[in-house]
């Protein structure tokens, strides 16, 4: 299952509302000064840019840039914001990525994780370790749990992913998966890579957690 299957690609008119409410202007400013401070001088992989929001920001401050999508539509905007010129786009899911030549020292997710099926995660998360090197920085960035008084979770599937119903631009709805992790999960998940100084920070309406990968001894 990839993000087309559950109505991202009809979604791409809607990509960045979820920036766009007011009541989220505070944490997106914040985050928008910190989150760059991680990525200077680095060689960075981000993993389903969608229309490139966080792109934009991110791709000025690094050394090198490939910024990853399984939308050809989603690509498409990612690669008219500003700042993105030299980024390198890519269709393709983090599993079906070819291991770099060069490892990545950082890699970010912003808005993936909540939308990956849990019995995807083990794979995906081994697929983006196997392109980081020693000591790269990590930081996955999603929704917290107070999207679903916008967008309650209204069932669950036999793996016990949860599921939302989300406006298309036709005026349609999307069946959309939608997982709220929690940190015993990320411990669990990661425990297998070393991770280090993993910090799961809760802001109102957005979780950030950043941890970094052992260095070479």
């Amino acid at each position: 299952m990839n993000r087309d299957d559950d109505g991202y690609a009809e979604r791409v008119a809607f990509y960045d509302t979820v920036y766009e409410q007011p009541e989220r202007a505070l944490d997106l400013a914040w985050l928008r000064r910190w989150l760059p401070q991680q990525y200077f001088g680095r060689r960075v992989l981000e993993l389903a840019c969608g229309s490139g929001y966080w792109t934009q920001y991110l791709a000025p401050a690094a050394r090198a840039y490939l910024a990853l999508d399984v939308s050809p539509g989603a690509l498409a905007l990612a690669g008219q914001r500003p700042g993105v010129g030299g980024v390198a786009f890519a269709a393709a899911e983090i599993e079906a990525l070819p291991k770099p030549a060069e490892p990545f020292d950082a890699a970010f997710a912003g808005l993936w994780f909540s939308h990956l099926p849990r019995q995807r995660r083990e794979a995906a998360l081994a697929a983006l370790h196997g392109c980081l090197a020693p000591g790269a920085t990590v930081i996955l960035l999603d929704n917290s749990e107070i999207q679903g008084g916008q967008f309650p979770v209204m069932e669950y599937d036999e793996a016990g992913n949860g599921y939302q119903r989300r406006p298309r631009h036709d005026g349609g709805e999307s069946r959309v998966l939608k997982n709220f992790p929690t940190e015993a999960e990320f411990r669990i998940l990661l425990a297998p890579y070393g991770a280090a100084e993993m910090a799961l920070l809760r802001r109102e309406h957005f979780w950030l957690l950043r941890y970094c990968l052992p260095s070479r001894h």
